[in-house]
């Protein structure tokens, strides 16, 4: 009698113990819901992360063609909104989208540097948004004069002429 008392306490012991072990992946779950709620409860705001912050035009000729641009990806969870885009001078004119920009989508900035000017560019553009942060983004280069083409005064040679 005491050899079956002792198995039957055995098995209660033993059932007891895996019932404890399996209830622990259940927790383990709860957890994960927390975790869950808890993130989207976290405030949905806007990122803008920016491809280059620098675009270096290089050497470039008097007239030329002075038009760069710098995409964006909103990496938030919310709409970004560009409130305010303004260079460091005239010669700079920056065009950005009007409209929001959601989530996971990306947009453009498009800069127009004046290339009448000969010399060095070294300019910066700033970029106000729904973020609370500001975004400085530069241009750099050199603008030169053009090399002049030699032209000759006459189509024949001086040498043709023989008549």
């Amino acid at each position: 009698m005491k050899k079956l008392f002792f198995l039957s306490l055995l098995l209660i012991l033993s059932t007891a113990i895996f019932a404890q072990v399996a209830e622990q992946p259940a927790k383990r779950s709860n957890t994960k819901k927390k975790e869950l709620i808890e993130e989207d409860t976290l405030p949905k705001v806007p990122v803008i992360k920016f491809k280059s912050l620098v675009h270096d035009y290089g050497n470039i000729y008097k007239n030329d063609n002075g038009v760069c641009t710098f995409e964006f990806t909103n990496a938030g969870k919310a709409d970004l909104q560009l409130t305010n885009v303004s260079s460091s001078c005239g010669c700079t004119v920056p065009d950005w989208p009007k409209d929001p920009i959601p989530p996971g989508q990306s947009a453009a900035i498009k800069v127009s540097y004046d290339t009448k000017r000969v010399g060095g560019i070294s300019r910066s553009v700033h970029v106000d948004s729904n973020t609370g942060e500001r975004v400085t983004l530069s241009i750099r280069g050199n603008v030169s004069e053009r090399p002049q083409e030699i032209i000759p005064e006459s189509k024949t040679s001086p040498l043709m002429n023989n008549n």
